[in-house]
């Protein structure tokens, strides 16, 4: 396995002097030098396969016993030296402090077919920013994240990806729900893969601490190498890259919105500055149609990174960006216009964005009103999301609607005569809002289903797979890859997967209560 590796992170940005892998504050540096943790008996479960390809692996070298080591962090790739990154954040609202890659080793980067790439472990061991944790993983989590990267990846939301599934061989301790009742867990790594992991809070941590040179060189590094286009480095150019950083972001989040994606912990140090979704912790999928649903746990309470909060706090986390470039642009004006410009820019991309899951492409003055009645209509009884807008794709008059609608509905009972009433208004006036359109009901049915898939990675399907796992059984990993390939097309053989959360599901742990370990 001859990687053609690249150090411009490690050889252009300062390196923590101190060599000790141990828990500290780490000033003056973008990153510390941490080795991986020995593992008893390392298992390789799944490889992505294409993402190998893009590394320049071949499927045949993935399954080589020097690939199990390197992705589960037993055996170092020759003349590389691995890492983890310093960074800070505003952790539910209130500034952490410094955070950094408490349980994320960074290995090397991979240059291939014109594209760099950093490829990371998620589970090694402890580094000098673990604080009081151990570094490592657990396969629940790390089944979680492996499958979800890649599902995003091929649902067209902006993504780190996932190269690697591996069981370390070791137990976890791990108090799942916080509760003071932990259990051992089999422990597990995710080898990660992205262009860049840098975050908002590597640029926070060194606004906070004053420390402008090292601010400059982050940020110069970071327009150098990932925002080439924008030209060199300058105060104009920093201002271009905060709008391009806040443009990618919002479109990320608009992705988020139109699959029915909920982060569950947007916190600053959680925030690709490439626009990219990053950290799959407690994130949940929306079945029952909620702005107010979130399934992060410690986030129960005040619901700050709900389902229709997430493009505000978008926006209030590139607020905090703004204030961390600003010592390098000494000007708020261009600054705030740009955040300004943000609100304007959600509304008319979050328009555009439901219109087209509802199969609208001409244009009609009426056509925000008929979208935030069907918004308030989903909310009336539980409306499971992603089946309402795939089926929508096969509506052809109002009088079938709501029969078109019966997989959707979580309990049929519930919806009264006013209820139904309501709906058949909303299908009516949907019925006459299509006549506009001179596009066919097939063309029309191919644009929406391209727009709303009929399979994303239920919370229940992962914990199915996860149960499967915990008792040694890794078949389910494989199908549900292979079926979240391929999210928006029909796939017969897979039909039971396109189905409600079962109701063994509704308030079992892992499907509808995630904590930040998940």
């Amino acid at each position: 396995m001859k990687l053609n590796i690249k150090n411009t992170f490690i050889e252009n940005l300062p390196a923590d002097k101190n060599l000790e892998n141990s828990r500290r504050q780490v000033e003056n540096a973008v990153y510390s030098f941490a080795n991986p943790k020995q593992t008893q008996a390392p298992k390789v479960l799944h490889v992505s396969a294409e993402m190998a390809e893009k590394l320049g692996i071949s499927i045949e070298e993935t399954k080589s016993d020097f690939f199990k080591n390197i992705v589960t962090g037993n055996e170092i790739y020759p003349n590389t030296k691995p890492f983890a990154m310093c960074y800070a954040g505003h952790q539910f609202g209130n500034w952490a402090g410094q955070l950094g890659d408490g349980r994320a080793i960074n290995l090397f980067e991979v240059a291939h077919q014109n594209k760099n790439w950093k490829v990371q472990l998620k589970g090694a061991g402890e580094t000098p920013y673990s604080r009081t944790a151990d570094g490592l993983a657990v396969l629940r989590s790390s089944i979680r994240e492996y499958l979800c990267a890649e599902a995003m990846f091929y649902l067209g939301v902006p993504t780190t990806r996932s190269l690697s599934l591996s069981l370390s061989g070791d137990e976890v301790l791990r108090d799942v729900l916080y509760n003071g009742n932990p259990a051992y867990e089999k422990g597990a790594i995710v080898s990660r893969i992205s262009p860049s992991f840098l975050r908002f809070g590597n640029f926070e941590i060194f606004a906070a601490r004053n420390d402008l040179k090292n601010l400059k060189i982050l940020t110069d590094y970071t327009i150098n190498h990932h925002f080439k286009h924008l030209g060199a480095p300058s105060k104009t150019t920093y201002i271009s890259f905060f709008k391009e950083v806040t443009t990618r972001t919002l479109d990320m989040i608009i992705h988020w919105q139109r699959v029915g994606f909920v982060h569950g912990v947007m916190n600053t140090d959680n925030m690709s500055i490439l626009g990219l979704t990053i950290d799959y912790g407690p994130y949940g999928w929306l079945e029952g149609f909620d702005f107010g649903w979130t399934p992060n746990t410690t986030d129960r309470q005040n619901k700050r990174y709900r389902y229709g909060n997430q493009p505000n706090i978008g926006l209030w986390n590139l607020y905090q960006l703004a204030n961390a470039l600003y010592p390098l642009i000494e000007d708020a004006k261009p600054l705030e216009e740009i955040l300004e410009q943000y609100k304007t820019d959600f509304q008319q991309k979050s328009f555009a964005m439901m219109k087209t899951k509802l199969g609208l492409f001409k244009d009609d003055e009426n056509d925000l009103e008929l979208i935030q009645q069907l918004e308030d209509d989903l909310q009336l009884v539980e409306t499971d999301m992603t089946i309402f807008f795939r089926n929508l794709s096969n509506f052809t008059n109002a009088k079938l609607g709501l029969t078109l609608m019966q997989d959707a509905f979580y309990d049929l009972t519930a919806i009264s005569k006013p209820i139904e009433k309501r709906w058949n208004s909303w299908f009516k006036k949907y019925e006459e809002r299509l006549l506009l359109e001179t596009i066919s009901n097939t063309e029309r049915k191919q644009k929406m289903d391209t727009a709303n898939p009929k399979y994303v990675l239920r919370n229940y399907m992962a914990q199915l797979a996860i149960d499967n796992a915990d008792k040694g059984n890794y078949d389910l990993i494989d199908t549900l890859f292979q079926l979240l390939k391929k999210p928006y097309e029909e796939q017969p053989e897979n039909e039971k997967w396109f189905a409600k959360r079962p109701e063994w599901a509704r308030n079992k742990v892992g499907c509808s209560m995630l904590s930040c370990s998940s």
